[in-house]
């Protein structure tokens, strides 16, 4: 099948929502995440429901036929790997690697994929805390809820990222917050939007909008 980038991205986008959102896509969320308009993802979902790659009743939620979430998963599997290329072999910093994987994936072969994942000895994670998923489109998951969910008390460790916004991604790094860091929760303040937590001794505020975007496990108490 002759796919466009464009739709290879639509695929991709809906297969990565499904999964945070327990399987439920709207098409609100499609556009927010292409940053497109919404008519405009309107009749992309037509022209893959025409292609037999996507289901979608009126008003209703958008789902991926088999042959859909296939390639969905391979470009998901494309663009992880090749974040975790540049990351690892190139020296790029991980606000960086979004945009050239973009750009990249629609690129590249599986072959050449399955030679990267060789030589970066079959990683399970990218550089976000994503899972990368394998050749048979399995992933290995973690438990995780956003920080700002979190109550005063909680230990809980940075397991992944948004990598989607280069400017949260190097925020965050600033402020010393990447993967594997352990945070306690200190004090949560709803009505101003802030929760205050401890990393290494030092006291940080953050907004509940970057909280939102750090999603955390149980951490072991050291």
């Amino acid at each position: 099948m002759n796919l466009s980038a464009s739709h290879e991205d639509y695929l991709k986008t809906i297969w990565m929502i499904s999964q945070r959102n327990s399987g439920q896509v709207a098409p609100k969320d499609i556009a927010h995440r292409l940053g497109l308009s919404p008519s405009t993802v309107s009749e992309g979902i037509k022209r893959l429901v025409a292609m037999e790659l996507v289901l979608h009743d009126r008003y209703g939620d958008v789902a991926l036929t088999k042959q859909g979430e296939k390639i969905g998963i391979e470009m998901v599997r494309k663009h992880r790997l090749i974040e975790t290329f540049l990351v690892e072999e190139l020296g790029y910093s991980w606000e960086d690697v979004h945009s050239e994987a973009e750009s990249l994936e629609h690129a590249v072969s599986d072959y050449f994929i399955n030679r990267i994942d060789e030589k970066l000895e079959f990683p399970s994670f990218d550089p976000h805390g994503d899972p990368i998923p394998r050749p048979d489109g399995t992933t290995q998951r973690v438990a995780t809820m956003p920080l700002s969910q979190q109550t005063p008390g909680s230990l809980v460790e940075i397991a992944r990222v948004a990598d989607d916004d280069a400017e949260l991604l190097s925020y965050v790094s600033d402020l010393g917050l990447v993967l594997g860091s352990t945070l306690e929760v200190v004090s949560v303040a709803p009505t101003l939007g802030l929760m205050s937590v401890e990393v290494q001794g030092s006291a940080l505020q953050l907004p509940f909008t970057v909280a939102d975007q750090l999603w955390v496990k149980q951490a072991q108490p050291q």
